[in-house]
């Protein structure tokens, strides 16, 4: 095998680059296995009914979710707020709020802090501020909660960075 430059690649460096591969496979396979687990503590197979998003609306008001909670591109009422600054969602987003994560984010607020947020503003003593609705909401009102929550979000498609090839040469 020849270089760019006219030489030969070292066969020590063709193994070692061969080698390096091999272990990269191996551990990409690996990772993907675990991911798949069906144990008895797997989410495999778990799933809930498409929720009706205008009726999540309602579900939002009805909790008073806005009292800490602005929707973006949302009309609210005004109601006093339960926190100095409320906590947007929806919107733009390079990543889009799966289904499970939003659904996590209801029913155990404190397994993940919203980001950009000083700690104190969004919990006490390491607990969400998030009342925790999981003796109060019904699976009904969850899914519809969800189906609305996820509607506001909006992926932003990538956008690679502007990159000039480096020219040799005059």
């Amino acid at each position: 095998t020849r270089c760019s430059g006219g030489g030969r690649v070292p066969k020590a460096l063709k193994e070692t680059i061969m080698k390096a591969l091999l272990l990269v496979v191996v551990a990409l396979s690996m990772l993907m296995q675990t991911g798949c687990s069906r144990g008895p503590t797997s989410s495999y197979g778990f799933t809930l009914p498409d929720g009706d998003a205008a009726n999540g609306f309602i579900i939002f008001k009805v909790y008073s979710c806005h009292e800490c909670h602005t929707v973006q591109s949302v009309e609210l009422p005004d109601i006093a707020t339960a926190i100095d600054k409320r906590i947007s969602l929806g919107g733009n987003v390079a990543r889009i709020q799966t289904y499970g994560e939003l659904v996590t984010s209801i029913i155990n607020p404190s397994h993940r802090l919203a980001r950009g947020y000083k700690t104190d503003e969004v919990a006490e003593a390491g607990q969400s501020k998030m009342t925790n609705y999981n003796d109060v909401m019904t699976v009904t009102e969850l899914i519809a909660l969800v189906a609305f929550l996820q509607s506001k979000y909006k992926l932003m498609p990538y956008e690679p960075s502007p990159y000039e090839l480096y020219q040799y040469g005059p």
